[in-house]
């Protein structure tokens, strides 16, 4: 349907019913889902091997991948209109062809497809015949799916009885599907729980017209998967508020414009503002697509979506809105295709078939960003890695090892003077110092970390250069690091932080880890070289952010320098410098950085002077103080590999 709720196409057919309970538990919960026997109906035959072997592979969905699709497809109605003999399987099938062929592949990984009501334009069985061929595709290959009655398959509400919806598309069709996890009595609404970035999840497909014991039955599915995140389907959520003859640039923020429609607002009050696991809702019916966001009751972002093509070519084709998770990058990408039109060779496509095979507006063609940790936190909380014992980390070779963990209460100033001792035993003891006029609380101990961190704290750095100000940290004059040349080879690691107050300006340049003594007092020349910076530092440039190691090695007069990517603010990182004798490489993360260069580089070279974490001095003096946190620091006299690395 497009914008106003038709209900007059399809007639309910009366029949009692009576409960009885399926005999299949919940997914994860043992909860006995129970549907109506009205809602039983025919038990769909499978395609025969001839349709199972025409061209279309196996589904095979990747549940690991951090990268995962969920397939949508909006009202099909136009396709099926059984009675004006007006039928056409072919644009569905190739969607379905589609979402199996992209079942487990990189780019797609496609897990589940949804089904936003409107089958059908009259509701006729002859209609529904044919929409349950189409459907064996899926069936055959054990494809997770879910549909739902619009209003153009059904009328009333969910207590309507038995249909031919129900028939062909209740919950007896699914009962060999492994997503099922169950129906309320009346069969029109449905729960199915798919796996993806090795989690489940749950998504709702609700009848066009919810009852209260519809509602009450969804409530009791949530409840029951307390810790799944939870998206809702259903027919009529929330209406566009722009006309089809406008584009969403001139009709204001095209990231809202779309309102809850009425029986959104029920679904709202009933159903997702008090459940928080519920972050996406997506309908169809309403033309054209939209989309807006609401803050539920606990105050989190539900993103709630129109996705409709029947007013498009070809009835919208089986139109297919892929809604592409990524939460290595905290991101849904989503996109708009018509695999019927982009099977087809591109030279036998019409003109307007070939403008309808990818269609990019600002509705169609965006990107969410979520920080799922975050949003899920609430239900599902990230499980907190312990602390590991400093004992754990002192591998073979370990020459330093620093962290700040039982030292101190969060916020808690270090005076000048105080101490962090070395543990790995080797007596390199780190003392604060401050430059004059530096406010007390310019060092603090932190219990902010890396997830990966073995040390829970951290230290909080408020440096900073014009004027110069902050404290910083040191090794002793008599420190065996400070002798160190590591010719063999080395690993350093440490972790970091950034704020969003960090200023290019005021705070670039400054080290994380840094020696003393300059190039020029070591007697180093030659191209790049700075006379008065040091033999050695860790640093975050002014260019974006940048991570530096830049030092003298034993065999060279003039430095190698390691360039990292920008590190975004208000996120924790692990640096890894490693040099295998010859050669050194930046990892940020574990990952190499481009900028590893391809030269010869042995040992550091040394003045027998002291290292300084947090400080960074130019040509014998310190110039600027570190601004952030920093972890768990760690020197090794040997290059590790990264099963070796403090976040293993």
């Amino acid at each position: 349907m497009t914008s106003h709720a038709d209900t007059s196409s399809a007639q309910p057919s009366g029949h009692s019913r009576r409960g009885f309970l399926r005999g299949a538990a919940l997914a994860a919960t043992g909860t006995a889902a129970v549907v109506g026997e009205a809602a039983i109906g025919r038990t769909p035959a499978l395609a025969d091997d001839n349709e199972r072997s025409a061209g279309t592979g196996s589904w095979r969905p990747d549940a690991t991948a951090e990268q995962f699709t969920l397939a949508v497809m909006p009202d099909t109605q136009f396709l099926y209109w059984g009675s004006q003999d007006s039928i056409d399987r072919k644009p569905q099938e190739e969607s379905f062809r589609y979402i199996i062929d992209n079942s487990g592949t990189p780019d797609n990984n496609i897990v589940f497809m949804a089904h936003l009501g409107d089958l059908t334009q009259d509701a006729d069985p002859s209609s529904f015949d044919e929409v349950d061929k189409a459907f064996r595709m899926l069936d055959a290959r054990r494809v997770g799916y879910s549909v739902l009655a619009g209003n153009h398959d059904v009328t009333g509400d969910d207590s309507r009885g038995e249909t031919p919806y129900l028939q062909t598309m209740g919950p007896r069709r699914f009962k060999r599907s492994p997503t099922f996890a169950g129906a309320d009595t009346a069969g029109y609404n449905t729960a199915h729980i798919f796996q993806a970035a090795g989690r489940s999840w749950l998504l709702l497909a609700l009848d066009w017209r919810t009852t209260d014991a519809g509602y009450a039955w969804a409530n009791k599915i949530i409840k029951d998967h307390p810790k799944l995140p939870v998206i809702v389907t259903s027919h009529d959520i929330v209406a566009s508020t722009y006309d089809d003859n406008v584009f969403p640039y001139e009709s204001g923020d095209p990231e809202d414009n779309a309102v809850l429609a009425d029986n959104g607002r029920r679904m709202w009050g009933s159903l997702i503002n008090d459940n928080d696991q519920i972050f996406l809702t997506i309908n169809g019916h309403y033309w054209p697509p939209g989309r807006t966001t609401k803050q539920n009751a606990a105050g989190n972002d539900v993103h709630l979506h129109i996705t409709n093509y029947q007013i498009r070519y070809f009835g919208g084709g089986a139109m297919l809105r892929l809604y592409h998770f990524d939460l290595a990058r905290n991101t849904i990408d989503v996109e708009t295709i018509n695999p019927w039109i982009l099977a087809e060779d591109p030279g036998d496509r019409s003109e307007l078939a070939a403008e309808h095979s990818r269609v990019t507006g600002p509705v169609d063609d965006f990107s969410i960003m979520i920080d799922f940790d975050r949003r899920f936190s609430g239900f599902a909380p990230v499980p907190v890695r312990p602390a590991r014992p400093a004992a754990k980390q002192l591998v073979p070779g370990t020459q330093a090892y620093w962290r700040f963990d039982n030292q101190g209460a969060p916020g808690t100033s270090l005076p000048a003077g105080h101490t962090i001792r070395d543990l790995s035993g080797r007596g390199n003891d780190l003392t604060v110092t401050a430059v004059a006029g530096t406010a007390s609380d310019a060092l603090t101990w932190s219990a902010d970390h890396h997830r990966d961190q073995p040390g829970h704290a951290s230290l909080t750095f408020v440096g900073g250069r014009d004027p110069l100000h902050g404290a910083y940290l040191t090794t002793g004059d008599a420190a065996p690091l400070n002798d160190a040349t590591f010719d063999r080879g080395y690993t350093i690691e440490t972790f970091v932080m950034l704020p969003l107050d960090w200023d290019a300006g005021k705070n670039g340049w400054a080290s994380i880890l840094s020696r003393r003594g300059s190039a020029e007092a070591a007697g180093k020349h030659g191209e790049n070289t700075d006379p008065g910076e040091p033999v050695l530092q860790l640093a975050i440039t002014n260019n974006g952010r940048e991570p530096q190691f830049n030092h003298y090695p034993l065999n060279n007069s003039y430095p190698t320098t390691n360039w990292g990517h920008g590190l975004v603010e208000r996120r924790w990182w692990h640096l890894a410098v490693v040099n295998d004798g010859r050669r050194t490489k930046l990892y940020v993360d574990g990952a190499p950085v481009v900028d590893n260069p391809n030269r010869t580089s042995i040992g550091l070279s040394s003045l027998g002077l002291p290292w300084l974490l947090g400080g960074h001095e130019y040509d014998g003096a310190i110039d600027i103080v570190f601004h952030g946190n920093i972890g768990d620091t760690r020197i090794v006299n040997r290059p590790l590999p990264s099963r070796e690395f403090l976040t293993a």
